[in-house]
């Protein structure tokens, strides 16, 4: 699921092109009021950002947002509560538990609420980055080749 230009906040490049995903989670996040403006005004990172179970909570820890002009009332890469449902929960501490796989944020989106897309993912390995980079230029060049011929 893509998310809308206009309603895209934060996205983690990185981890699309690192990872293969595996299943993916919408969650809510609990933030503060200088952190939710932060992020409105597209300001934040989700470099080295993953999610961790503990305790029958989501956190997502790595995620960083700066201070809003002068608002310091809180830690900028502070573990952040992820509001997800149970099972999910359940589903991302398993993963946990299983070699070789972990969970990311992908992108937060602004729908009404502030949102942060969620994948359980696995490491790609050096070839299969190179097959998907082939793929995609493969894609373009199909698409050039359709466009000189209207």
């Amino acid at each position: 699921m893509r998310i809308m230009n206009e309603n895209l906040l934060l996205e983690n490049k990185k981890a699309k092109i690192r990872f293969k995903t595996i299943e993916e989670f919408t969650a809510g996040m609990e933030l503060l009021g200088g952190e939710v403006k932060t992020l409105r005004a597209k300001r934040g990172s989700l470099d080295g950002a993953r999610v961790v179970a503990r305790g029958g909570q989501a956190y997502i820890t790595g995620m960083t947002i700066p201070h809003y002009q002068g608002i310091n009332n809180y830690e900028e890469d502070r573990p952040r509560r992820l509001l997800l449902k149970k099972d999910e929960i359940e589903k991302i501490a398993n993963a946990e538990d299983r070699k070789g796989l972990t969970t990311v944020p992908f992108e937060v989106y602004n729908n009404r609420y502030i949102k942060v897309r969620v994948a359980i993912v696995e490491g790609k390995n050096k070839r299969d980055r190179r097959e998907d980079i082939k793929k995609r230029e493969a894609g373009i060049e199909m698409g050039r080749v359709l466009k000189r011929k209207r």
